[in-house]
């Protein structure tokens, strides 16, 4: 062989192998922290996740494949949040997605860097998570899940389902929930409207809140608004019976109440706020930043009402509200 020809030949084989060898490495496996605020046996909880999962895999992140994702249930515990937050955080993973607002608040605690997608936080700015909506601009951002406005509806379709309510409580735990005056204005500027008397209901362990339900029951006319609140959904089920036990009209934030037994709920829908975060962790592990990933508000909400539950407690369903519900359970 001519040195000539020697020469070009070892360039060209130059030139490929690195290729070769590039293209035979495996994919870069990717890490996601999940921590999920709930029991693990929450089934409601755990369809959510699988519609994050699907999400992820829809737009080809495989686990096993080029995805981990390391997943913590803390049932809504302090203690717990705070110390999976920690372990969270310490594995350096390339993105946290969590949801409800105590827990994106130990997750914002313990890293300023690493970033934070959430499905389920009520009032981003006022708890500190996000300069404005538009941009962010920190290391967090995600979808919420409440508008104000909501307020002053579920006090219209509260007293729409049961007339003679004209005085309702508003039950949440100042420790967990998103400070009520987030919806108060919408709420107030209802209840004046018809009238209703309201009044703050808080609680801080499941056994007070017997005492509260039973309040409402104790002269005609009293009512239930259970606010949305990381403390409410591990005991809704608790929640759910007392006011059955009471017969005391609730409407609650969330179809998971209304499914096992609660009156009425308006709510966004859940499960479609973990399909979207997905999508926020895909274009955040593409090279976006949180920062420049808007926070954005629930466009769909459902009404669902529960026909055996209103029946139990002597309710006759208007024809209209029927007619605009998404979902009748009989």
């Amino acid at each position: 062989m001519r040195r000539r020809d020697f020469i070009k030949v070892v360039a060209c084989s130059g030139i490929t192998w690195p290729l070769a060898a590039q293209a035979q490495q495996p994919e870069q496996k990717r890490l996601i922290g999940v921590l999920m605020p709930y029991v693990e046996s929450d089934s409601a909880a755990q369809s959510w996740l699988a519609a994050f999962r699907a999400g992820l895999a829809k737009l080809g992140w495989s686990e096993g494949s080029n995805l981990r994702i390391e997943l913590r249930w803390s049932a809504a515990d302090p203690d717990k949040n705070r110390t999976f937050a920690k372990e969270l955080v310490d594995l350096r993973p390339d993105a946290i997605f969590s949801q409800s607002t105590p827990a994106i608040g130990v997750l914002a605690r313990e890293t300023r860097t690493i970033p934070i997608v959430f499905a389920g936080v009520t009032d981003p700015i006022g708890s500190g998570f996000a300069a404005n909506l538009p941009h962010p601009g920190g290391n967090i951002t995600g979808f919420t899940v409440n508008d104000p406005a909501v307020g002053g509806k579920w006090v219209e379709l509260l007293k729409e389902i049961a007339p003679r309510t004209v005085r309702v409580a508003l039950l949440f735990n100042p420790a967990t929930a998103v400070p009520i005056q987030f919806f108060m204005p919408s709420i107030q500027a209802a209840a004046s409207s018809f009238p209703i008397e309201v009044g703050a209901a808080p609680v801080h362990a499941k056994d007070e809140i017997e005492g509260v339900i039973a309040a409402q029951a104790h002269s005609p006319g009293g009512g239930l608004i259970v606010m949305p609140d990381a403390f409410n959904e591990p005991i809704r089920e608790l929640i759910i019976a007392l006011a059955a036990r009471y017969s005391v009209p609730a409407i609650y934030y969330n179809r998971f109440f209304s499914e096992p037994g609660g009156l009425i709920s308006y709510g966004e829908l859940r499960v479609e706020t973990f399909r979207l975060a997905a999508g926020y962790i895909d274009r955040i592990l593409k090279g976006e930043k949180p920062a420049d990933l808007p926070v954005q508000a629930p466009t769909k909400f459902e009404l669902i009402i529960n026909l055996k539950t209103a029946k139990a407690l002597g309710l006759t369903i208007p024809d209209k509200l029927m007619a605009l519900a998404n979902e009748v359970i009989e």
